[in-house]
């Protein structure tokens, strides 16, 4: 297919993509879901999953290898802005003020699932085909436990701004263990691979790379930024410019090294200056991104994945499994390290719920190994299955506890974890 023949096609694609986007995010948020699950089970309804499995000539159509290409390329540009976008709502200070609690949260949401996830791989390989062949099973190992001890920092945003609870203790403690769990969570992916690849040197070169451009962020652009905010001889439409030639130049940088695109954005986002300059620039990015090329994202991620591998038993119960490894390694270690750290059941509790959902971030990292060549199309398939419950159980259980707590203080002064918390999409 030529660039004249792809071109009309890809459009046609994306306006498939995102009608069908609309109709189950508009369902999903009625049944009380984020957004974003929505736009993660409209990726699988029109992969193999569903639409391969009842019209596959029309999918193949819709679908062509030159397309999905493009749509790769697109859903890279929506993950950039709307993980720059997620920067720029996390807040440094969430961190600073609550040191002991992240950093015992963080360590034991991150230690227990790999450790699981690993422990899972390794018995699962012996009953079930999920090895890639010419992938060592030690590697494969690593991958899932990586991808069960990841956390969805930008869904987890989402959840909590559309909740408003975002100033809620349990809220600011969840973003700042979100946020560090993916920084470790990407380090231990680029170990990974660099395993794969049987060398040290993408290791070495993510660590020292990424150093680098943490270093070269905090010192350089940063100052930068703030100067081309503050300026009043510049207009919106450079600001938005310069802010997109920055955020693209730092996605390139990261995904050189083998941090990936999504980290860049990310780290600029924290730079970001506070304002209302500033906000007038995402306000001008954003929405393109998370409403357009974000969905192109999910839709790549659901063609890859074929739900109907699960119908073998064995596929099946080794799914399941996971499952529960993931919940219980990441819901009830943070649990237990946020209780061990001093936080009352109420508040520890709502943040291992919220850090136990899996959704982008995982597919992000289901994607980097499918590309890696490390993961199987059944692996494939199993991991985006614990993203979707993960995610997809993170809002009701949230609101079942909201309704449970709220019976316990009838009549009396609610506490503070409750005084914010509203259903999702409200």
């Amino acid at each position: 297919m030529s660039a004249t023949e792809a071109a009309p096609a890809f459009f046609l694609a994306v306006v498939v993509i995102l009608a069908v986007v609309r109709l189950v995010t508009a369902l999903a948020v009625k049944l009380g879901q984020p957004p974003v699950v929505g736009e993660m089970v409209a990726g699988v309804l029109l992969g193999p999953s569903l639409l391969g499995l009842l019209l596959p000539d029309a999918q193949e159509w819709l679908f062509p290898d030159d397309v999905r290409k493009l749509l790769y390329l697109g859903g890279q540009i929506g993950l950039v802005i709307y993980m720059f976008g997620a920067g720029y709502e996390f807040r440094v200070a969430t961190i600073k003020s609550s040191v002991k609690t992240v950093a015992a949260v963080s360590s034991a949401g991150t230690v227990v699932p790999l450790a699981l996830g690993v422990g899972v791989s390794v018995l699962g390989a012996g009953w079930v085909d999920i090895l890639k062949p010419g992938v060592s099973p030690v590697v494969s190992a690593a991958f899932v436990g990586v991808a069960i001890a990841i956390t969805a920092f930008p869904m987890l945003t989402r959840i909590i701004t559309e909740r408003g609870i975002a100033s809620t203790r349990f809220g600011s403690l969840a973003l700042a263990c979100g946020a560090l769990d993916d920084v470790l969570a990407w380090i231990l992916l680029a170990v990974v691979l660099g395993m794969h690849a049987g060398s040290a040197g993408p290791v070495a070169t993510a660590v020292g790379g990424g150093l680098l451009f943490a270093l070269l962020v905090w010192l350089v652009v940063r100052r930068v930024l703030a100067r081309l905010m503050a300026s009043p001889r510049t207009t919106v439409d450079q600001r938005v410019l310069v802010t997109a030639m920055i955020l693209f130049a730092a996605a390139w940088f990261t995904d050189t090294i083998g941090l990936y695109a999504v980290f860049g954005a990310f780290v600029i986002g924290i730079a970001f200056p506070r304002g209302e300059a500033a906000d007038l620039v995402l306000a001008k990015i954003m929405p393109l991104g998370q409403v357009v090329f974000l969905p192109l994202f999910f839709t790549y991620s659901g063609l890859k994945t074929r739900f109907a591998l699960l119908a073998d038993p064995n596929l099946l119960l080794f799914a399941v499994v996971c499952v529960v490894v993931a919940v219980v390694g990441k819901l009830a270690a943070s649990w237990g390290a946020a209780r061990l750290a001093g936080e009352s059941q109420p508040i520890a509790l709502r943040v291992g719920v919220l850090v136990n959902a899996r959704g982008l971030m995982q597919l992000i990292a289901l994607n980097v190994g499918l590309a890696a060549g490390i993961v199987s199309p059944a692996l494939f398939t199993v991991l985006v299955l614990v993203a979707l419950v993960t995610t997809i159980m993170t809002s009701p259980v949230l609101s079942w506890l909201d309704r449970r707590d709220r019976r316990k203080y009838s009549g009396e002064q609610l506490p503070e974890f409750l005084l914010s918390a509203q259903p999702a999409g409200k």
